[in-house]
C-alpha cells in the first residue's frame, strides 16, 4: 500500500526520536553497558545484551502493527543492521528473527528472510571492520561523505565509513523495493517519489548511527577512566621506580661531589632533580603535548647525562611538526630509562640514546627510543622474549606503555621492540594524531548525547503537532 508521502515524512522524523530515545534509555543501564562493553562476550552475556535491544523494540514493531498509522515505532531494519555490526551474524539472526515475530503474526511472512539477509550482511561487514571503524561511524552523514571528498582530493578511496553508509542505504533500498512488490507479505516504508525515497534511503544511516554515537559516548568515558587508573599507576610506578633511595642517593651524591668544584652545575641538578618531583606529584593530564612530555624527560635525561658522564650521549632527532602533538602522559620517561638501565648500563664503554619523532606518510605519529647497548638476549623458552615483546627485568614500565596505548588507541596504535643482541634495541610508537586532549573526545561524547536530546524533542514536537 502506497503511503502518503508527508506522512513518510514525519515518520522519518519520528524514527530519529525513537531511536535516540531506546538508545539513551539503554545506556543508563550499568547491566547494559557493561554487556555492551564486554570485548570476549560469552553466550549468556550475548543473549543478555540480545534481550535488553530487542524486546523493546521488538514491541515498536507490535505498536506499528496494532496502531494504524503509527509506522515510526518500528526500527527493526535499522536495529537488525546495528545488531550485525556490533554482536557478529549469527546473533543478529537471532535478534532479527525476534523482531520479526510481532510482523509474522501479521501474516507478513517476508519479514523473516528480510531480516535474517540483513542480518548477515551487516554481520560480516562486522566482522571485516575493525572496532574503531564501527565505532566512529556518525550519524551525520552530510559531514561524514565532506570529510572523505576532503580527505581524498588528491588520492581517491572507498574508506570503510563510506562502505558501511552506502551499505545501510542500499540494504533500505533493497527492502523498499520488496515493499512495493510484496506489500502485504512485507512492510517497509517506500515511495514512488525519488526524493522522498531517497529520503528513506538516507534516514536509515542515521537511525543506526545515533545509536553508535551515543553508546560511542560511554564507550569513551570508560577508556577515560581506565586511562585515569593506568595514568595513576604509572605515576605510582615512576616514584617507586625513579624516584627510590638508589636514584636519590645517586642523584645527590653527584650534586654533592659538585657543589664545590662546579657549583653552577650543582644548582642546574636541584632544580632538574625538582621539576622531575614536581612533575611526578602533581596531577598530570591524560593527554600533554609531545613538547611538554619532552621537557619533562629533559630533565630527567640531563641529571643521568651528569651522573654518567661521557658514558652516556643523547641525540634527538625531533620533527618541528610534532610538538603540538599530545600524547598520553608519562610516555617516553619509561622507555628510556629501560634503555639506559638495561642496554646501556651493562656496556662498560656506555652509549648513546636517541630519541626521534615524525609523522609518517599516512598521518601517524611515530616515535622511537633506540639505545647501542647490549640488545636483548632471547630466551629459547620464552616466547615473548623471542618475539621482541618483553626484556627480562621491564618490569611494569614497559607493560604499562603498551597498556596505555592499547586503551587509548585500541587497534589503531602499535608498540613495537626491535632488538639485535649486541648492537642495541629500539621501540617504536605509532599512534593516531590528535590536535588537542582528552577533552575533545569528551566533547565529542556530549555533542552526541545533545543531538540525540534535539532529535528527540523535535520528534515530541511534531507527534505532538500531528494530534
Amino acid at each position: 500500500m502506497q503511503i502518503d508521502s508527508k506522512l513518510i515524512l514525519i515518520t522519518l522524523l519520528v524514527k530519529l526520536g525513537v531511536a535516540a530515545a531506546v538508545s539513551s534509555s539503554l545506556a543508563r543501564s550499568n547491566t547494559f553497558k557493561r554487556l555492551l562493553l564486554t570485548e570476549d562476550r560469552s553466550p549468556r552475556e550475548t543473549a543478555g545484551l540480545l534481550a535488553f535491544i530487542c524486546i523493546p523494540l521488538t514491541l515498536g514493531v507490535w505498536v506499528r502493527v496494532m496502531v494504524p498509522n503509527f509506522l515510526a515505532a518500528d526500527i527493526s531494519l535499522e536495529t537488525t543492521i546495528l545488531l550485525g555490526i556490533l554482536v557478529g551474524p549469527v546473533s543478529a539472526m537471532v535478534g532479527g528473527t525476534a523482531l520479526a515475530i510481532p510482523a509474522l503474526l501479521h501474516h507478513e511472512y517476508l519479514a523473516l528472510p528480510v531480516n535474517l539477509a540483513v542480518a548477515g550482511i551487516a554481520g560480516m561487514f562486522g566482522r571485516f571492520a575493525s572496532d574503531e571503524e564501527v565505532w566512529s561511524f556518525s550519524p551525520m552523514i552530510d559531514l561524514s561523505i565532506y570529510h572523505w571528498v576532503t580527505r581524498n582530493l588528491r588520492r581517491p578511496h572507498l574508506d570503510r565509513q563510506i562502505l558501511l553508509l552506502l551499505l545501510i542505504s542500499g540494504m533500505q533500498f533493497g527492502t523498499s523495493v520488496v515493499a512495493s512488490f510484496y506489500s502485504r507479505r512485507f512492510f517497509g516504508l517506500y515511495s514512488n517519489s525519488l526524493p522522498v525515497e531517497l529520503a528513506i534511503c538516507a534516514c536509515a544511516p542515521v537511525v543506526v548511527g545515533i545509536p553508535l554515537k551515543i553508546w560511542n559516548a560511554i564507550r569513551i568515558e570508560q577508556k577515560l577512566e581506565e586511562q585515569g587508573r593506568l595514568l595513576l599507576e604509572a605515576r605510582l610506578d615512576a616514584l617507586q621506580r625513579q624516584i627510590n633511595p638508589h636514584f636519590l642517593f645517586n642523584t645527590l651524591n653527584s650534586i654533592s661531589s659538585l657543589v664545590r668544584s662546579e657549583p653552577e652545575l650543582a644548582r642546574e641538578m636541584v632544580v632538574k632533580l625538582a621539576n622531575i618531583l614536581r612533575v611526578l606529584l602533581k596531577n598530570r593530564e591524560a593527554f600533554v603535548p609531545f613538547s611538554e612530555e619532552l621537557a619533562f624527560t629533559d630533565d630527567y635525561l640531563d641529571i643521568e647525562v651528569v651522573r654518567f658522564g661521557p658514558k652516556l650521549n643523547v641525540v634527538k632527532e625531533i620533527a618541528p611538526e610534532t610538538l603540538h602533538i599530545v600524547v598520553p602522559g608519562m610516555l617516553l620517561q619509561p622507555l628510556i630509562e629501560n634503555s639506559i638501565k638495561h642496554g646501556l648500563e651493562p656496556r662498560i664503554s656506555g652509549g648513546t640514546v636517541t630519541l626521534r619523532s615524525s609523522i609518517t606518510g599516512d598521518g601517524m605519529l611515530r616515535v622511537e627510543v633506540e639505545d647501542d647497548g647490549v640488545g636483548i638476549a632471547p630466551e629459547r623458552n620464552d616466547p615473548a622474549v623471542v618475539s621482541g615483546l618483553v626484556r627480562p627485568g621491564m618490569g611494569i614500565g614497559i607493560r604499562n606503555v603498551r597498556e596505555r596505548m592499547a586503551v587509548l588507541y585500541g587497534e589503531l596504535a602499535t608498540v613495537s621492540i626491535n632488538s639485535r643482541p649486541g648492537r642495541g634495541t629500539k621501540v617504536t610508537l605509532l599512534m593516531p594524531i590528535l590536535e588537542s586532549g582528552a577533552e575533545t573526545w569528551i566533547q565529542a561524547g556530549k555533542e552526541a548525547l545533545g543531538a540525540a536530546s534535539d532529535l528527540l524533542d523535535d520528534a515530541v514536537r511534531v507527534m505532538r503537532g500531528s494530534r
